[in-house]
């Protein structure tokens, strides 16, 4: 069982998950628009253009776009449902610990990606719930002792 800072810094964590999972999600269910001419290009190519990469598999940007942010929001939702799990069960503090130092590694890689690929809200959102696990995997001591 973790101390009270710890147990809210993992909820904070969970939120922050399960609303990056959401808003990520939203972009799977919207097709974009194009403004001009060149991003009508642009979307034609992406949807349109199949890359023959060998053995019957040709998949366009656009479905590998998709795979790729189905994953990301997928990841998300696992590390919230892990999270909750290891709070309702009253986990030990070593097992919580190890965890969040995998969630740690896991984000930390995710928000350097985003960082240096995308755009402003996955990088903030990623960034925020890399540094609540950092905070989380600190702070993880036993109920008795102050963090």
């Amino acid at each position: 069982m973790t101390n009270k800072k710890t147990t809210y810094l993992i909820w904070f964590v969970i939120v922050c998950q399960l609303l990056t999972g959401v808003f990520h999600s939203i972009s799977l269910f919207v097709d974009p628009a194009p403004k001009n001419e060149t991003e009508k290009q642009l979307l034609g190519l992406m949807n349109d253009y199949h890359m023959p990469d060998g053995m019957g598999f040709n998949p366009s940007f656009s479905s590998l776009f998709l795979a790729l942010s189905a994953c990301f929001s997928l990841l998300c939702f696992m590390g919230a449902w892990i999270n909750v799990y290891l709070l309702r069960k009253k986990i030990a503090v070593d097992i919580v610990k190890g965890l969040m130092r995998i969630q740690v590694f896991i984000f930390a890689a995710c928000f350097a990606m985003m960082a240096l690929f995308t755009f402003l809200p996955p990088v903030i959102c990623t960034g925020l719930i890399f540094a609540g696990c950092l905070a989380s995997y600190v702070t993880a001591t036993h109920k008795n002792h102050s963090a």
